[in-house]
């Protein structure tokens, strides 16, 4: 009997890459870092509704993989900046296309959820 070729693990390096960025605050931190370098408590406030402990860990992740650097400044108090690498900049047209996408679309994917519901709601 023949098995079937799953796509995640005949492509193993497909399934690291959507761990990688299959989360909301890291395509949220890497949008806001495409516009330029920014401070923590900036980071923060651009991408919003984020605890400290998760943009922490965040951040750490992706300098961990190489699409975040993070420079300290020998001053008092420490000054710490975060920046995209060139690495990170590779994932802007994948993001920018993302964003596009919900922008032209959500519309219609927000319509399919209500009727569905409602075809739900109908059928119980």
């Amino acid at each position: 009997m023949k098995s079937k070729t799953n796509i995640l693990d005949s492509q193993p390096y497909l399934r690291q890459a959507l761990d990688l960025i299959a989360d909301k605050w890291v395509v949220a931190t890497l949008y806001v870092l495409s516009s330029g370098t920014k401070r923590y408590g900036e980071l923060q406030r651009g991408i919003g509704d984020i605890s400290q402990r998760m943009l922490t860990r965040t951040l750490r992740d992706l300098e961990r993989n190489g699409l975040v650097h993070r420079e300290v400044y020998p001053v008092v108090p420490p000054k710490v900046e975060y920046s995209i690498t060139p690495l990170g900049r590779t994932l802007n047209d994948v993001l920018r296309t993302l964003c596009k996408w919900s922008l032209e679309n959500f519309n219609q994917v927000e319509a399919a959820r209500d009727a569905y519901d409602n075809g739900q709601a109908e059928s119980s």
